[in-house]
């Protein structure tokens, strides 16, 4: 009975190992949202340089993050991901792991007009923190390091920097941050490569 729960449970384990391959080959490790990222930081750079009073700053800071999905929408295009894979119940997970950022983007509303000159360091946190999930459901390291390395670094910037050195600073992990992936992509496909040739000689042998 013990064996035919254990086979049962292997059974299962290996089935999920093969949903968050899947997922990760089919999304490309969300390297499309990374690359949106850099887009979004990028306009957030942009309005913390500008010369207009820090509630208006918090307002547009705001609005540049509304494009986030249209834009990772229209990478995911480019880069050939596919964006929904309806096939992979993971995929509901991975967006689970998104929605879940929105409630702690409550916390900067609070922010907003309490502690003005802090609201873009409290961004900068919630958005490195959220990252730590998707280092399981992607398999990835780069996902891991930088979901504690992004929160601690927004800290200390922002407690000694002004706004618009975060934003640079968020704008260079980010980048950072797609050149993990692209070498994890490679990584991940090369063995899904190899393990596809290994699975055609051994066929060849059984045929022989």
């Amino acid at each position: 009975m013990r064996d035919m729960n254990n086979q049962g449970d292997t059974k299962h384990f290996h089935e999920l190992e093969e949903l968050r391959i899947d997922c990760a080959i089919k999304q490309k490790k969300g390297l499309h949202f990374i690359l949106a990222s850099i887009v979004i930081w990028s306009a957030v750079l942009g309005v913390q340089i500008m010369n207009i009073p820090v509630l208006t700053k918090n307002l547009y800071t705001f609005c540049c993050t509304a494009p986030l999905l249209p834009i990772a929408f229209f990478i995911s295009k480019l880069i050939r991901v596919d964006f929904q894979n309806k096939e992979n119940p993971l995929t509901n997970l991975g967006i689970l792991f998104s929605v879940n950022q929105m409630l702690y983007l409550l916390i900067a509303m609070w922010i907003y007009p309490t502690i003005p000159d802090k609201m873009l360091m409290v961004i900068a946190m919630i958005f490195g923190a959220h990252l730590m999930p998707y280092s399981w459901l992607y398999k990835s390291t780069a996902y891991l390091m930088l979901s504690v390395i992004i929160p601690i670094c927004a800290l200390i910037i922002g407690l000694n920097f002004p706004s618009y050195i975060l934003a640079l600073m968020m704008i260079v992990f980010e980048v950072i941050f797609s050149i993990c992936l692209l070498q994890e992509n490679r990584i991940l496909y090369k063995c899904i490569e190899r393990k596809e040739k290994q699975n055609e000689i051994r066929s060849n042998r059984i045929r022989q």
